[in-house]
């Protein structure tokens, strides 16, 4: 059974730091697209970040130059290093993966920032 495990969420000030990770186990063969998505209560789930396989990245213009995307392939984990954060960054952040051609997702990780 795959599972995305989500962590690195937490309370931070407006123009702090948070990192997210998101750890993919199970019987794993492939891993294509990594993303991170965000959804905050009363709205659509938007796409934060995208990394694919070879290393190409897309961001959500709200994100651009302040969030940034890797993974470690040999580890099956994607990483979210959020600097700058807003207060409008609020939001429950899911990681997602297509893994053996199938789309998972984690549980959430709640990110709150505030003063």
């Amino acid at each position: 059974q795959v599972q995305l495990v989500e962590s690195g969420g937490g309370l931070v000030q407006p123009g702090g730091s948070l990192r997210l990770s998101c750890a993919a186990s199970g019987s794993i063969f492939s891993i294509n697209a990594m993303g991170w998505y965000r959804q905050a209560p009363g709205k659509e789930r938007e796409l934060v970040a995208a990394i694919t396989s070879g290393g190409s990245t897309k961001y959500a213009d709200s994100v651009k130059g302040r969030f940034t995307i890797s993974r470690d392939n040999a580890k099956n984990t994607v990483y979210l290093q959020m600097n700058s954060l807003k207060p409008e960054d609020t939001n429950i952040y899911y990681c997602n993966a297509a893994i053996n051609t199938i789309n998972y997702w984690g549980k959430g990780t709640l990110v709150t920032v505030s003063s």
